[in-house]
């Protein structure tokens, strides 16, 4: 009984009540045109003063309403008033106006439909209530049947006085179980004539994609760049600590080394997080290559007291942008895994054969620390990096000796 009652009378049967209310509102100027254009073909002076002519205005109004919700404006209007109202999921409707022609006559029928089922459910709303409660009242109005108001003939029988209360409380419930159908169907057919096209859900599909990308683009960027940086600056400050009051020179090149590492990965961030600002910001700090970073990279992480042994048999100047970019980023994962896991010495080697650029990493295999939680991504960015630019990656053990060989072709690159 109580989920009876809920479906007619509970909170979203309220809401939905109220969505067809708003229809018949919005009904009620196209059934005053339409009343205009009936009054002059009847030759009736009162219009409202008979049913009949009454819901022939509707009838004419309709067709009216249909013709004006061609306005593209009006799917988003009606799918922003069906998710606040009706409780349709939110993915089912679609967003923005309506462009095609297609999308304008679903939401048209939908409109039509909306304005219609509204205005019969107000124009219930309005009747039914006074009527039953009118019918409630009926047996002490008896007595009033030689009064000037006295009650029609037919109801003016005992029978009927004793059955009007049921009826009086019937009506109300009949008024709700119709509202709460007329809403169901609208419930209903929402997603069909206002959700969205194939063409809207590959719009989305796309935009989600271009969205996950820039992500990943930037969580690899940041992975790269800041824990690179902070590898290298805890691995120098951990030597400088080491050689504290007995070699000074060594010192000042860890320290040197700290802050070259700390003011460089400043720009990088500022460069990346310009990605995510209103366009990118003027003046924001060039992406690392490998022409122009390599020796930095280099010295920085001998800094740290690690070995590295740097073999390059290509000129990175001569390397395309995109191909040098992304280079020196998997030149940077490789020393970096070194500098937080390997053992000594570090072979870096990069060269150009058969128009593809090769960079291979290897180093003894050291005691490896524990992975911490949401680590391990290096690899699988140095994956993706691969996979855009076509080429091909490996990276395992052999032996006591840890090996990354990264392929990436120089020429056709995306």
């Amino acid at each position: 009984m109580s989920g009876a009652l809920g479906i007619l009378f509970g909170g979203r049967a309220r809401r939905r009540w109220i969505h067809l209310v708003l229809g018949g509102a919005l009904a009620m100027p196209y059934v005053l045109v339409g009343s205009v254009i009936l009054g002059p073909l009847t030759g009736a002076d009162d219009l409202f003063s008979s049913l009949p002519l009454q819901l022939g205005s509707f009838a004419v109004g309709l067709p009216l309403a249909a013709v004006t919700s061609l306005f593209p404006p009006t799917r988003a209007l009606e799918s922003a008033a069906v998710r606040a109202l009706c409780g349709v999921d939110a993915d089912a409707l679609a967003q923005g106006p309506a462009r095609t022609r297609a999308e304008r006559g679903r939401t048209a029928a939908w409109f039509t439909l909306h304005l219609g089922l509204g205005g019969i459910v107000s124009g219930m709303s309005l009747a039914v209530p006074p009527f039953a409660a009118t019918l409630l009242v009926l047996p002490l109005l008896a007595p009033l049947r030689d009064n000037p108001l006295a009650l029609p003939p037919a109801l003016d029988h005992t029978w009927v006085l004793a059955l009007a209360p049921v009826a009086g409380l019937a009506l109300p419930a009949a008024l709700a179980g119709c509202a709460a159908a007329c809403e169901a169907l609208l419930a209903r057919s929402a997603p069909a004539l206002l959700g969205p096209t194939p063409a809207d859900r590959l719009a989305a599909a796309e935009a989600g994609a271009a969205d996950l990308a820039v992500r990943n683009r930037l969580a690899r960027e940041l992975r790269d760049s800041v824990g690179h940086a902070l590898s290298a600056v805890a691995l120098q400050a951990s030597a400088a600590r080491r050689v504290l009051g007995t070699d000074p020179d060594f010192l000042r090149e860890a320290l040197a080394a700290i802050e070259e590492t700390t003011r460089r990965t400043v720009g990088e961030l500022d460069a990346v997080l310009g990605v995510l600002r209103e366009g990118d910001a003027p003046g924001t700090a060039p992406a690392p290559t490998l022409a122009a970073d390599l020796d930095g990279l280099l010295r920085r992480t001998r800094a740290g007291g690690r070995r590295v042994a740097a073999s390059v048999d290509t000129g990175p100047a001569e390397l395309p942008a995109l191909v040098s970019r992304e280079a020196y980023r998997i030149v940077q994962e490789g020393l970096g895994n070194a500098l937080r896991h390997a053992g000594e010495p570090v072979r870096l080697r990069i060269a150009a054969t058969g128009g593809d650029l090769e960079i291979t990493v290897e180093n003894r295999l050291g005691t490896r620390t524990a992975p911490r939680p949401g680590g391990g991504h290096g690899l699988r960015g140095i994956a993706d990096r691969v996979r855009l630019l076509g080429g091909a990656s490996h990276a395992g053990a052999s032996g006591d000796t840890w090996r990354l060989h990264v392929r990436l072709p120089l020429k056709g690159s995306p």
